[in-house]
This record gives C-alpha cells, sequence and structure tokens, in this order.
C-alpha cells in the first residue's frame, strides 16, 4: 500500500466526517432558509478560489526551480575561480589543456558515435532531464482537452450538489446518508459498464455487505431524548429519498469519469485547477437554472437570508461542506478508487451513529449497530479487492 493510497484513506475519514458535521448544519438551515439551488450554487461557485490558488502554486514552484539553478550556477563559478595560479591544479595545467585538446580532436572524428561516449557524464544527465521533462508534458492534457473535461464533469457536479441539498431539505439526515450511501454499488456498474473497472468476486462481495448494511440500519430502529432533533420537520420524504438514490448514482458516475480524465494516479490534470473551473463554469453559465425549477415549482422563490448571522452560517457551511470537503472526496478518488472512494463514504452512517449518541443522546437498535459494522466491513474488503482481483475475475 503507497504513500499516497494511504494518504487517500486519510482523506475519505476527514471527508466523512465533514460531511455529516455539515449535513447537519445544512438541514438546520433549511429549516429557516429553503434554499437549496442558491446553496448548491454558492458552494459550488466557491470552487473557483482554487484557480488563484493553483496559479500561485505554480508561480512559486518556477521561482524556487529557477533560484534553485542559479545558486547551481553561481557555485560551480566560484569553485573555477578558487582554482588560482597557486592551486595544484595550476601545475598540470598545459597537461589538462591538451587532454581537452585531444579529447575534442577524439570527439570530432568519431562524432558517428563515439561522441556520445566521451561526453557520457556531461550529457547523459540532461538527456535525461529532457526525457522526463517530455513524458510529463505528454502525460498531461493539453488546454483544449483540460477545458473539454471541465466542461464536462461541471453540469454532472453541480447537478450531484442540487441533488443532495434537495434531498435533505425533504427528508431526514439518517435517511439522505443512507442512500446516499450506496453510490458504491452505482460506481461498480458504471465502471464496468464504460470499461474503467473489473469486476471482480471480492468488489462484488464489499459492495453487497456494504449494501446489506445500508439496508439493516434503514430497517434498525432509533430513539432520542432531544425532542426538538426528533421532531425535525420533513417534507415530502418520498420525493427527497427519491433524489438522494439520484445524488448517489450521479456521484458514482461523476466518481469513473474523474479517475478515467485524471489518470491512475492523477498525473494528467491539476485536481485544484480542475476544480477551480468546476467552479468558474458554475458561476458563470449555470445561474440561469433557478428559472425553470422556480417555474415548474421544485425550488421556492429566490430570497436572501433574514439576518445577517443567517448569510453567515450558510457561507462558512459552503464553504466547509464544498470548498475543503469536497477537495479531500475528488483527491481520495484519484488516490485510491472510485469503489474505495465510494465505499469510504457509506463511513457516514456508523460516524452519523457516533455523533448522534453523542451529541443528540439517540439510541440505535442491534439491527442498526450491525448495519454500521458491515458498511465499515465492506470498505475493508473494498481496499483488499486489488490483492484478490488478478486471480478471480467475473465476466
Amino acid at each position: 500500500m503507497s504513500r499516497r493510497y494511504k494518504g487517500g484513506l486519510l482523506l475519505i475519514i476527514t471527508f466523512v466526517i465533514m460531511w455529516v458535521t455539515s449535513a447537519e448544519v445544512t438541514q438546520g438551515v433549511f429549516e429557516k432558509y429553503e434554499q437549496p439551488f442558491t446553496v448548491t450554487y454558492l458552494g459550488t461557485s466557491l470552487l473557483a478560489l482554487y484557480l488563484p490558488i493553483a496559479f500561485l502554486k505554480d508561480w512559486l514552484l518556477k521561482f524556487l526551480k529557477s533560484r534553485t539553478r542559479e545558486s547551481g550556477a553561481s557555485a560551480e563559478t566560484v569553485d573555477a575561480s578558487c582554482a588560482g595560479p597557486d592551486s595544484p591544479g595550476q601545475n598540470n595545467g598545459k597537461q589538462s589543456n591538451i587532454e581537452m585538446v585531444n579529447q575534442e580532436k577524439l570527439s570530432v572524428v568519431d562524432s558517428t558515435g563515439d561522441e556520445v561516449h566521451l561526453l557520457e557524464e556531461g550529457q547523459a544527465s540532461v538527456s535525461e532531464a529532457k526525457d522526463d521533462d517530455i513524458v510529463e508534458q505528454e502525460e498531461k492534457m493539453s488546454s483544449k482537452q483540460f477545458l473539454k473535461v471541465a466542461c464536462t464533469l461541471a453540469p454532472m457536479w453541480f447537478v450531484c450538489e442540487y441533488l443532495t441539498n434537495a434531498a435533505l431539505a425533504r427528508t431526514s439526515v439518517a435517511s439522505s446518508t443512507i442512500l446516499l450511501s450506496t453510490s458504491g454499488l452505482f460506481t461498480l456498474l458504471i465502471g464496468a459498464i464504460l470499461g474503467q473497472d473489473s469486476i471482480s468476486v471480492v468488489k462484488v462481495i464489499s459492495v453487497f455487505i456494504s449494501i446489506a448494511g445500508v439496508t439493516m440500519t434503514a430497517l434498525g430502529k432509533t430513539s432520542s431524548t432531544d425532542q426538538s432533533h426528533s421532531n425535525t420537520t420533513v417534507t415530502y420524504p418520498l420525493l427527497g429519498n427519491l433524489l438522494a438514490i439520484l445524488s448517489a448514482a450521479t456521484d458514482g458516475l461523476f466518481a469513473v469519469l474523474l479517475r478515467k480524465y485524471a489518470g491512475e494516479e492523477g498525473e494528467r490534470v491539476d485536481i485544484q485547477k480542475l476544480l477551480g473551473c468546476i467552479g468558474l463554469i458554475s458561476l458563470l453559465a449555470l445561474w440561469w437554472l433557478v428559472w425553470p425549477l422556480t417555474a415548474l415549482d421544485i425550488e421556492p422563490k429566490f430570497a436572501f437570508p433574514q439576518s445577517a448571522a443567517m448569510g453567515g452560517v450558510v457561507l462558512a457551511n459552503c464553504f466547509v461542506a464544498n470548498f475543503l470537503c469536497n477537495y479531500f472526496w475528488v483527491l481520495s478518488v484519484v488516490w485510491t478508487t472510485p469503489l474505495v472512494a465510494s465505499l469510504g463514504a457509506s463511513l457516514q452512517i456508523p460516524v452519523a451513529m457516533l455523533e448522534d449518541i453523542l451529541i443528540h443522546g439517540r439510541r440505535f437498535s442491534l439491527i442498526y449497530i450491525l448495519g454500521s459494522v458491515q458498511v465499515m466491513l465492506g470498505f475493508a474488503i473494498a481496499n483488499l479487492s486489488d490483492r484478490f482481483s488478478p486471480t478471480s475475475h467475473m465476466h
């Protein structure tokens, strides 16, 4: 297991904790400010801030590299100047010059092939560095390809975020979390259909164990001593559940396509620039969607927050839930696999259970607890799938 993969697992855990916390805040916001589209538009547009961050990072790296080269060149100049008339090397200066002249003559005579051999130490490292730069440039997308990818993923990302927020506005956090956790199944199926992932016995087992755990938590009973929390108003639960399932499917499609375009280790794109372009496209090109949504009575009429305090809460929650949380999730998809990241998102269930126990005093049945354990077990098995997949593929 590489360091990058371990870092991806850590990002998944961080994402889950942040998402569950922000989901609680989001549903609390929707009790007083029921504007799923506005929250989605604001949160997604905040991703555009990654563009200046990415360009500033590139400028700093180029500046540091140029300073390193300059310091190296100046060090070589100082070493050459230190070889003065009294230096031991100066006594053999004529002999050294003769050897250099002879070497140059040999390189001229043998210029068809032996010249490279004579200057192997000096030129080989330079040619290798150039080859590495060429390979890196070939792996990176062109600007035109990058723009196409961003234009493809931006609407998909926006729809996924809107469906999640619309589900939270119409159903409980528990129900939406459980249904959003089915994204692992969609990721496995879509990855196989698009040829981005193979279906192995271990992967199928991990997905079904996770889905079984999700089902058990849905059937498990809960009770709460916090009446304000248990009496949270839930409108149109059936529609909310449907929106959560659609969000899970869109999430699975996005994860598979992201890994396809980014490459095995994210070497083809700069993730920060990609997210920045997604945010910029959403900001400039997707604002008009509020009109048909309002006309169809899917979205309430636009309104500003009732107070500055509520506006601050909305902005802060969007920053955490979108700008930070989603960045961690995208990196986890690239650093691990789409299936592992999707099943890792299912860890929201046990984390939400612990949060409800500690904060709201909620009690859970044995079936619910066992279901949460199965969700974690499915995630653990998914991380072992690569070790067994070469020997047990399903066709």
